[in-house]
């Protein structure tokens, strides 16, 4: 399993390899990253966020840092699948990118099984050269 994680990893990371900055790369590199910690519920996720991170849930939820942190180490929600079905968007200005993705999730919330199409909003910050997700907003999409 850890195997096909690596290659996938690096398909993801030389598919944009021709079309895409340095700058761009780093950060798809740490997209890529945040979708497989989650698909793993690996807490080492926590480490991709900035101290002030806000995200917005389909079902209207708000989080913060703290929030997330508390419901993702509890297994409230848990991830079987994270997969990026398309990038439709991605802008980058100084410090600071905004992604527009499609994302197609599925896990457990509580003990009752789901899996959404996602459209979601990212906003990522460059912090001492490394890219922090900032926020996100996620919004359900018909599958």
């Amino acid at each position: 399993m850890k195997l096909l994680q690596i290659l996938l990893f690096f398909c993801f990371v030389l598919g944009f390899s021709q079309k895409h900055s340095k700058i761009e790369k780093a950060l798809l590199l740490e997209v890529s990253k945040l979708d497989s910690l989650m698909q793993n519920n690996n807490s080492k996720i926590l480490e991709l966020f900035s101290d002030d991170i806000s995200f917005g849930h389909s079902n209207g939820w708000t989080q913060n840092y703290e929030d997330f942190k508390k419901d993702f180490e509890s297994g409230k929600v848990k991830y079987e699948s994270v997969k990026q079905t398309e990038l439709k968007e991605l802008k980058i200005k100084d410090r600071f990118a905004s992604l527009r993705r499609v994302i197609t999730v599925k896990g457990l919330y509580k003990n009752d099984l789901f899996e959404m199409k996602l459209s979601v909003l990212e906003f990522w910050i460059r912090q001492k050269g490394i890219w922090k997700l900032w926020s996100r907003q996620a919004v359900t999409s018909k599958l």
